[in-house]
């Protein structure tokens, strides 16, 4: 595990400036890519254990981001 940080510019590059654009003009897409950072983190500081959690919550987390990155992508893509 490499426990690099998924960050959105880097899960979509060929959207940075969709990305730049709907953080501005669309409320909802903005909460959800705060929302997607805040988890990304957390998931990097207990990859990195800088704060450490169980398994089963690392797990949880990670479904939330990927939940919250098809939600994401989705807009992205519609």
């Amino acid at each position: 595990m490499t426990h690099v940080p998924h960050e959105l510019h880097e899960e979509f590059p060929e959207h940075a400036d969709r990305i730049h654009e709907l953080k501005v003009s669309n409320a909802h897409f903005a909460h959800l890519a705060d929302k997607y950072h805040e988890v990304n983190r957390a998931i990097h500081r207990a990859e990195t254990e800088v704060e450490p959690t169980d398994d089963f919550h690392l797990e949880d987390m990670k479904k939330e981001r990927l939940a919250l990155k098809d939600e994401l992508a989705g807009i992205l893509h519609g």
